[in-house]
């Protein structure tokens, strides 16, 4: 049965593309059973993307994001989301007999506050289901582009392998906290590393930290995302990595 539960739209994020109903309706397409549908979370200024030096606002009609707010802020993002959701929610009841669309949104984990924001949201919205992800280490976002990346590892001591240990115990801190019924491109730090498609048994930290997070996921009976992303960035295996999946197999984590 194929299905999804991580995805965005261009309707509101900056780095996809199409609006949220057409991704309804390719995967409608594609004869997809579910699709999550998961923008997400809105962040303080300080930990604004580069992206969003502009914000789209979808406007009259609720659907449309053509409208550029050149002053984004945090309740910017808010209203963000605030759309979404009701685009979400209009999607799912029109769709309702061609497709099952569970409404969420994906985490972030990047200073003590954002904790809060994620049981702020919870509490204002009544959804299905989110993704646990980790996008940051010291407050600097990994994914976005090498130099950022680049600047994460100089502060955890200049190589990949004390990058990746801080990253996997950030990713245990939200996992702790959050227990995300979803875990989202579980391995996403070695996008940007020296050599995004090696083992990570290399390193006996950074190994026994995997095993500690996998371990904690399989005790709350969580599930791994099958992300396919890693493979059109140029990686040679999808997130998490095959080793992942081996390891993973020994405590039946469900994969997806």
């Amino acid at each position: 049965m194929p299905f999804s539960h991580h995805s965005h739209s261009g309707q509101f994020c900056g780095h996809a593309k199409g609006t949220l109903e057409e991704m309804v309706q390719t995967a409608i397409s594609k004869k997809m059973k579910v699709f999550a549908l998961t923008e997400h979370m809105p962040r303080d200024v300080e930990d604004f993307y580069p992206e969003e030096v502009f914000v789209f606002h979808p406007v009259a009609n609720q659907t449309d994001a053509s409208q550029i707010d050149a002053h984004p802020n945090a309740e910017s993002l808010a209203r963000v989301m605030d759309l979404f959701y009701v685009e979400a929610t209009r999607l799912r009841s029109k769709y309702k007999d061609q497709i099952i669309l569970p409404i969420g949104f994906e985490t972030e984990w990047i200073r003590p506050r954002t904790l809060q924001l994620v049981r702020d949201l919870q509490n204002k919205y009544e959804f299905d289901m989110f993704v646990g992800s980790v996008h940051h280490v010291h407050t600097i976002p990994i994914d976005f582009d090498k130099t950022m990346y680049e600047d994460a590892r100089a502060r955890s001591g200049g190589s990949d392998e004390q990058l990746f240990e801080d990253y996997f115990d950030s990713q245990y801190e939200m996992l702790k906290e959050l227990k995300p019924p979803v875990v989202g491109h579980f391995d996403l730090i070695r996008l940007y590393s020296k050599d995004p498609n090696g083992s990570f048994q290399r390193w006996n930290g950074v190994w026994s930290r995997i095993t500690r997070n996998l371990q904690f996921v399989a005790d709350y009976r969580g599930l791994l995302e099958l992300n396919s992303s890693a493979l059109r960035k140029g990686m040679t295996e999808p997130y998490p990595k095959v080793e992942i999946y081996v390891l993973n197999d020994g405590w039946k984590i469900r994969t997806f």
